[in-house]
């Protein structure tokens, strides 16, 4: 039997404080979270304030430079303009001046301002009509405007120098006999983009016109090629520190040649931090994406490979090259065979070449490698970054250079790795090829043949090839050895050869120099193949088996690309 106590008004009080109590302790936890959570949200408007504030007076500083340095360009056009020292080079300091001051304009005004009123005119009344025509048709029309731009430049110009109609036409049947070959060994010819091709040829010989016809041309791309020279002669106060001013003096290539290559590259380095090098290839890039109907990727790699190299080129869309289509693979590799980059630049003009011939070699090669790719393995799959041009800045990297300074830095040591490479691969590829050449000769004279050489045997192989170029018939044996050189070792010990033609008692005919600058301006050799295969196959390892697969026919199709170069020169001379 249990018991039954009645609660009591004492009771009743001592629950209802310790109720009290309870729910007053549980009160002050719940406020000391809150608490902490209120301080946090505080800090973290001020923060945020903070941040605002920044960037609103970066923005002004911003606003500032711009205009400061907008009133310094013009300061300065109108000053060299008048000035009677400065006034002969009036067209290109305009140039040079309007373009960076309507850069600076557009940072303030958007693009949408230009480009919505030609817009309005343009596709209505030029894009739509066009292609409302028959495809066979317009097709037609682009063959025939191809065809005019080719004679019209071979034989519409007063002969020069040592040159004929009949080697002019030589050159004219060199081209077609080249994207016949290209047709008939097309991975896939059904799917060939002939409007592709057909620009890209078309830009390529419009480009030499530009050059090589005009006064106005000519004189553009011999100052940007003065200018690249005097800025990779700076190079030079460096080399001095480490060596006498007789020595630098000499040119000799591990002096002067190496020491540009990393002042270069370390200054490039640096601007891609600042991301002045995305800028340019950008535009670059878009221009050719428009025109030529390649992917983003394509586009962006074609035009970076004259400035930043073969390798280098492709860590620009390195995000893209794992998912790249074989055909886009192929184009990257072809348009790095066809140029030189901006590095070996300063070594190839102190070897006596011409600096207007490498630029303008190279920004021709470029439409060409894209047109002469696309024709050699067409595009039957869809690209990732069909439609969009797409650089990467490798902000993402966890070691990417804290400011400018330090990116210059690090660039020099990279191009110190670089010329590294350079002179490892010069000395043993040389080494290598006169030891292969010894072991000829002396199989030779078994033969009763004197100097066997590999230069001699592919000399001979490649005779029809310099005889297609417009080369000067005296003297194709001795062209087509300098381009065996090229593609057994390298471009360097080529220019080196043809320096020691040029400076001995029998040099070639002003023609014969030109066409032979022009086809040895490109990394088409043995040596840049295993550089190729390497690199992509480090920027994209699941797709090493189709680099290694593509890698022969691409450094071919870049080969072909610079001597299809060489031979329209060898239009216009």
């Amino acid at each position: 039997m249990s018991n039954t106590f009645p609660a009591t008004d004492g009771d009743q009080q001592v629950v209802q404080r310790i109720f009290s109590a309870s729910s007053t302790a549980s009160n002050v936890k719940e406020k000391q979270p809150n608490q902490a959570l209120g301080g946090a949200q505080a800090l973290q408007e001020s923060d945020q304030d903070k941040a605002a504030r920044t960037a609103a007076f970066d923005k002004k500083l911003r606003v500032c430079i711009l205009v400061a340095l907008a009133v310094f360009v013009l300061g300065w056009w109108i000053s060299a303009t008048l000035l009677k020292a400065t006034r002969g080079r009036w067209l290109v300091q305009t140039i040079f001046a309007w373009f960076f001051l309507i850069v600076i304009t557009f940072r303030f005004i958007p693009n949408s301002v230009v480009t919505r009123p030609v817009a309005a005119v343009w596709i209505p009344f030029i894009q739509e009509p066009w292609y409302r025509l028959p495809r066979n048709f317009r097709l037609t029309v682009g063959w025939l405007c191809l065809l005019a731009i080719v004679f019209g430049s071979a034989f519409g110009f007063p002969l020069t120098g040592d040159t004929d109609y009949g080697h002019r036409a030589i050159s004219v049947l060199g081209l077609f006999v080249f994207q016949c070959g290209f047709y008939l060994t097309s991975a896939n010819r059904s799917a060939i983009s002939w409007p592709t091709v057909i620009v890209g040829l078309f830009i390529q010989q419009t480009v030499a016109l530009f050059v090589l016809k005009t006064g106005a041309g000519f004189s553009l791309f011999r100052y940007i090629a003065d200018l690249a020279y005097d800025f990779l002669s700076e190079a030079k106060v460096g080399a001095q520190f480490f060596f006498d001013a007789e020595t630098v003096a000499k040119n000799w290539f591990f002096v002067n040649t190496l020491a540009s290559i990393i002042f270069f590259i370390a200054t490039v380095q640096m601007l891609y931090h600042l991301g002045v090098m995305q800028w340019i290839i950008r535009g670059f890039a878009w221009f050719f994406f428009k025109l030529m109907n390649v992917s983003g990727a394509e586009a962006v790699v074609a035009s970076a490979s004259p400035w930043v190299g073969q390798g280098e080129s492709a860590c620009l869309v390195k995000p893209y090259v794992d998912t790249m289509t074989p055909s886009e693979i192929h184009l990257v590799m072809t348009s790095g065979f066809s140029t030189i980059s901006g590095a070996v630049f300063g070594a190839y003009v102190s070897l006596g070449v011409p600096p207007q011939n490498l630029i303008t070699s190279s920004v021709m090669s470029i439409p060409a490698s894209m047109a002469i790719s696309k024709l050699r393995l067409p595009e039957v799959d869809e690209p990732v970054t069909r439609g969009r041009i797409v650089v990467d800045r490798g902000e993402e990297a966890k070691d990417a250079p804290v400011n400018a300074l330090h990116a210059f830095s690090r660039g020099g040591l990279f191009g110190l790795n670089v010329a590294g490479q350079i002179l490892t691969n010069v000395l043993i590829i040389l080494s290598l090829v006169a030891t292969i050449n010894g072991v000829l000769t002396w199989v030779g004279r078994g033969f009763g043949i004197h100097q066997l050489t590999l230069q001699l045997i592919l000399g001979y192989i490649g005779y029809p090839i310099a005889f297609f170029l417009g080369v000067p018939s005296a003297e194709i044996l001795r062209v087509s050895q300098l381009l065996a050189t090229k593609l057994i070792e390298n471009e360097f010990a080529a220019y080196l050869e043809l320096e020691a033609i040029q400076v001995s008692s029998n040099p070639l005919s002003p023609r014969a120099y030109t066409i032979a600058s022009y086809s040895l301006c490109g990394f088409a050799n043995l040596g840049s193949l295993g550089i190729q295969i390497g690199v992509l196959s480090a920027l994209a390892p699941s797709q090493a088996k189709t680099i290694a697969t593509l890698a022969t026919s691409a450094m071919f199709c870049g080969f072909i690309s610079t001597l299809q170069t060489a031979g329209i020169a060898g239009m216009l001379i």
